[in-house]
């Protein structure tokens, strides 16, 4: 009688996840959602909110049973002072600052000093200023925070964030396993639709690759993708918010701040887009592979001078083409932590003049967002968002960008860089992102050298 009712059990379960995977993939495919994925999230905010002044009264309480215990007041603002790293505010002012491209940079809040026309003579202290921009970068080094997760100003109740704050009562102990209980639990559901959405993807670029009548093959191809990319949302139980439809690009290059390969997936959940990108081994190598069956995209490999060339010539052959799906390019060239927009890639903006720009920003309350390719796997990367709670973002499609009359392809790079920093609520930095993976350029150095040259008085 026992194993009878476990049977049953066990197939009522099966039949109900069957079904509910069924649902899932089927309002995915015709872009339909009950909202449950939105109501999961503002209970979650409820949750943290909970969390936050639970966390907060336990700090103040702490610190008025210790109140000469200047140690203890430090641990109790930690979590406040860790938001400066990544996105919060500055932790040091500088009165100078040494920049990517105008090099030495004298701040408004400095009006009495004008390089243009301070003059001066050497004395041995000048060299304190390149010590002090020296030490100020050891303490808060622009670049390097970029490639470091974000920081939270609030307990997401993620083991990976926390302080100890599931210690700190019983109630927030429960909650905290409770969640991780879910996580946990969701994780095959979550894998079942990512399985099917990878076979999607395969099947779908299998049969429409060999299809010879190519405008068939492009409508087929646009369907197939966006079926494809919103069932993947739906394994990380995505809520994505879309500003600005009407700025869609339909045909030319559209240009966006990179944080993980997953944002090809959120923007290809709208639109279908020919990809320009890094080669990569691996999964990622995989899928890139699987992709370019049914569509012209345009992977190369960045150490190869050649390929640049190569590059060039395609996109502008492809621009030309008003059949052609639009280009999707990421011009910082790595994943940045969404804090931040990096220098953008001058080629893509040599090739056309009309530019569309799209600004992408994640909720770090839900998960982190951010690819670290130097220190994780593509796999072990997706496997993180799998046990998130959830990926939450929003996208702005901004007007289309038009390059003046005798503006050069970098001076409109920044241009539309400070225009997507703006919208996304992101840091404008002049910095290459490369600067991970590679050393300082010399004329980055000469630059400040040349611009101290011109200030010293020569006789």
């Amino acid at each position: 009688m026992d194993g009878e009712f476990i049977k049953l059990t066990f197939n009522l379960l099966c039949s109900t996840l069957c079904c509910v995977i069924g649902l899932t993939v089927v309002l995915a495919a015709i872009g339909k959602s009950l909202g449950i994925r939105k109501l999961y999230t503002s209970v979650l905010l409820s949750i943290f909110e909970f969390g936050k002044s639970k966390i907060e009264r336990y700090e103040k309480q702490r610190y008025q049973r210790e109140p000469k215990d200047s140690e203890s007041h430090d641990d109790s603002d930690r979590s406040d002072k860790e938001t400066t790293k990544n996105g919060g505010d500055p932790l040091i002012q500088r009165d100078i600052a040494i920049d990517a491209y105008q090099g030495i940079r004298i701040p408004s809040n400095r009006a009495d000093y004008d390089l243009t026309n301070l003059k001066k003579e050497f004395h041995m202290s000048d060299i304190m200023y390149f010590a002090k921009c020296g030490v100020e970068s050891i303490i808060e080094d622009e670049v390097t925070k970029c490639f470091t997760a974000e920081e939270l100003r609030t307990w997401n109740f993620l083991t990976r964030t926390t302080h100890g704050h599931q210690y700190v009562s019983v109630r927030l102990t429960v909650l905290w396993c409770l969640g991780c209980l879910l996580r946990y639990l969701l994780l095959p559901f979550r894998l079942v639709l990512l399985s099917i959405g990878l076979s999607w993807l395969l099947i779908s670029t299998a049969v429409i690759g060999l299809l010879p009548d190519i405008s068939l093959r492009r409508q087929l191809n646009r369907y197939a993708s966006l079926i494809c990319h919103r069932i993947l949302c739906r394994a990380c139980s995505a809520v994505v918010t879309y500003h600005g439809r009407e700025n869609m690009v339909k045909n030319g290059i559209c240009v966006a701040n990179h944080t993980s390969p997953l944002d090809v997936i959120i923007l290809s959940c709208d639109n279908c887009y020919s990809l320009v990108g890094q080669r990569h081994g691996g999964f990622l190598g995989l899928v890139m592979k699987l992709l370019a069956r049914t569509a012209d995209h345009i992977y190369f490999e960045r150490s190869e001078v050649k390929d640049r060339f190569i590059v060039a010539k395609r996109l502008k052959e492809h621009v030309e083409d008003k059949n052609k799906l639009p280009i999707l390019i990421f011009p910082e060239g790595t994943c940045i932590n969404n804090t931040s927009v990096m220098m953008f890639k001058k080629g893509s903006f040599e090739v056309s003049d009309d530019i569309y720009p799209v600004a992408i920003k994640y909720d770090k309350r839900f998960g982190d967002a951010f690819w670290n390719s130097s220190k994780m796997g593509m796999v072990q990367h997706i496997f993180d968002l799998l046990t998130s709670w959830a990926l939450v973002a929003e996208v702005w499609y901004l007007p289309p960008m038009h390059r003046n009359e005798n503006e050069s392809a970098v001076d409109f790079a920044n241009r539309v860089k400070k225009e997507i920093a703006r919208q996304g609520g992101l840091v404008d930095l002049s910095w290459d992102g490369q600067l991970k993976r590679m050393k300082v350029k010399d004329s980055w150095k000469t630059k400040t050298q040349d611009d101290f040259s011109k200030i010293l008085k020569v006789d």
